[in-house]
């Protein structure tokens, strides 16, 4: 029975009905109006190398374009030191709210092998955004040395045990590693020489001081191309655009030799969900330019853009991977 003055109960069902459906239109609106604007400060890219180097070229290109996007400023912090592990740590301890973003390269999944003191875990404290791309490592030898492909070579470093050396930029970083992995899969006993740096090491191996180098593709470009180094192969799983004439060392026999320096983006792990898929998105949108892919082309890169998702486990394989080769060689760091 209903009281007069007051709507029956079908009317009150109808009413609540209607304010239900008015609600479902209008949420997309207002959690849109709700949401905290993004970026609504200034972005901080934190690079783990000094400026001009080829981690600095890359973030630098793509913030270039991400600040357009966004119409916001990002400001590229240059914070070299220990192996990446300065700047990583201060990013593990950042807001993850997004407006603090990370390029780095290998030598982050690679650290948490080499350092028995780290106050951050390299794989749980970061949230992947994206792969970007990677630069594969090629072994290249002086040119007075007289091999003309990887059989010769192999054969010779086999021939002459603890006499043929390979350089490397240092202890523990992926061109030191990738020696040692090879020595280990072709049962070789190169004897490691480390340096300061990829510049010294290529000035020796130009001079003749040291037989090889598992190089970074970038950096030797221009060495290969002039004669100075000759080029043996490539660690990686396909020829690259801008050498096409080098084979990897699959295509020779070795399958899944593969080492590469790559630049990719992390945030601190406490960025939402929601946060990690717009950054990524818009990341992997601005990479995809025509003009920015070339570049990274004619660095002799590979162009990967991978989703965060994609991204993570690639990671997680880079750390099961070297994890077995800094046991082989026993490299520590301190």
């Amino acid at each position: 029975m209903t009281t007069p003055g007051h709507p029956s109960p079908a009317k009150i069902h109808r009413r609540q009905a209607l304010g239900g459906m008015l609600l479902t239109a209008l949420a997309p609106g207002l959690a849109w109006a709700q949401a905290p604007q993004f970026p609504s400060d200034t972005v901080r890219l934190v690079v783990p190398y000094a400026a001009g180097g080829a981690t600095d070229i890359v973030a630098r290109a793509v913030v270039d374009k991400l600040a357009a996007r966004w119409g916001h400023a990002i400001v590229v912090d240059n914070k070299p030191g220990a192996g990446t592990t300065l700047a990583a740590a201060q990013v593990a301890r950042g807001a993850g709210d997004g407006h603090l973003l990370y390029m780095t390269t290998s030598a982050h999944t690679i650290s948490g092998l080499l350092y028995k003191k780290l106050s951050y875990d390299p794989l749980k404290d970061f949230a992947p955004l994206t792969l970007i791309a990677k630069v594969p490592l090629v072994l290249v030898v002086r040119p007075t040395l007289n091999v003309k492909n990887l059989d010769e070579f192999t054969r010779y470093v086999q021939s002459n045990a603890d006499k043929v050396s390979f350089a490397s930029p240092g202890n523990g970083t992926a061109q030191h590693l990738t020696g040692e992995m090879f020595n280990a899969t072709m049962k070789t006993q190169m004897v490691h020489v480390p340096y300061k740096g990829d510049a010294p090491a290529i000035t020796d191996l130009m001079g003749g001081s040291v037989d090889a180098m598992f190089a970074t593709l970038t950096v030797v470009l221009p060495h290969i191309a002039s004669g100075k180094l000759k080029a043996i192969a490539l660690a990686n799983g396909k020829r690259i655009e801008k050498v096409p004439d080098i084979p990897t060392f699959g295509e020779l026999g070795l399958k899944n030799f593969e080492a590469a320096t790559w630049f990719g983006v992390l945030a601190p792990a406490s960025l939402t969900p929601a946060l990690r898929e717009r950054i990524s998105g818009d990341i992997r949108a601005v990479v995809g330019q025509p003009d920015l892919k070339a570049r990274l082309v004619d660095l002799g890169g590979e162009v990967v853009s991978s989703t965060p998702a994609e991204f993570d486990t690639f990671m997680q394989a880079e750390f099961r991977k070297w994890q077995d080769i800094v046991k082989q060689s026993g490299a520590v760091i301190n």
